[in-house]
């Protein structure tokens, strides 16, 4: 688990004219045991706040800081494609991200494809697996590593929507078993709802709108009465916000 502390964020591309504010001002916390989904219309700056969170890119302005018991958190990252390396088996990939290839480390990977209901496919190639195996193998890998936080870009949104539905049960059960801190990026609200105990509505301009607690006992279906209200009161806060509406 890991507290990530947020202060005064702010992000803008290009000069002058052609100058795009990404994110404006955000200030927030998060801590512990949390799965934390972030929706919003397209460029209301989701992806950039993942990206500034994980490392990958810088603030304009404004402060992140992520530790874990006072020191620096380690992180891992779930991409929208798993970006297996080819040439590489299932577990060599696995390993590649790896500190060693030690035995422990190699039972530690087969653990989490084992997770993944992938245990039995180590020695095959990622053109061997469908997509939604691909992505198996991604989550995987990602909570190998063992990282405090999470960070996970719409990991689902180029499934099809059996396959998704199986991966979020998948992944609830991993972070429930694990207690790791997940954020995960969305553009689909009825996943953030399933999947959340908190859901942060980012607007355009990069401004953070809302910060929902989502208090649903867990296990939750998008086809629950309770998820869909939940899910209602969610578009209702991009409709008060003029927003392009979300799936």
């Amino acid at each position: 688990m890991a507290d990530i502390t947020i202060d005064h964020l702010h992000k803008e591309f290009g000069l002058g004219a052609d100058k795009v504010v990404a994110l404006e001002d955000v200030n927030l916390s998060i801590g512990g045991h949390a799965f934390v989904s972030v929706v919003g219309p397209s460029g209301c700056g989701k992806s950039t706040l993942l990206n500034i969170l994980s490392g990958i890119d810088v603030p304009t302005s404004g402060r992140v800081t992520i530790t874990q018991d006072g020191r620096p958190a380690r992180a891992g990252y779930v991409f929208q494609a798993a970006r297996l390396l080819p040439w590489r088996s299932v577990m060599d990939n696995m390993l590649f991200v790896q500190k060693d290839r030690s035995e422990a480390t190699r039972k530690r990977c087969q653990h989490y494809l084992e997770m993944v209901q992938l245990g039995d496919k180590g020695s095959k190639y990622p053109g061997e697996l469908s997509g939604g195996m691909q992505q198996r193998v991604g989550i995987a890998r990602a909570f190998s590593t063992e990282p405090d936080v999470l960070f996970m870009d719409e990991p689902f949104s180029h499934l099809d929507a059996i396959t998704a539905r199986t991966l979020r049960k998948e992944l609830h059960t991993i972070w429930a078993d694990t207690g790791k801190t997940v954020v995960f990026v969305t553009h689909d609200v009825g996943e953030a709802v399933e999947l959340s105990n908190r859901i942060l509505v980012f607007a355009k301009g990069g401004r953070l709108a809302d910060d929902i607690d989502v208090k649903l006992p867990f296990p939750r279906d998008v086809a629950d009465s309770e998820v869909a209200l939940m899910k209602a009161d969610v578009f209702k806060t991009f409709e008060n916000l003029g927003a392009m509406a979300v799936t």
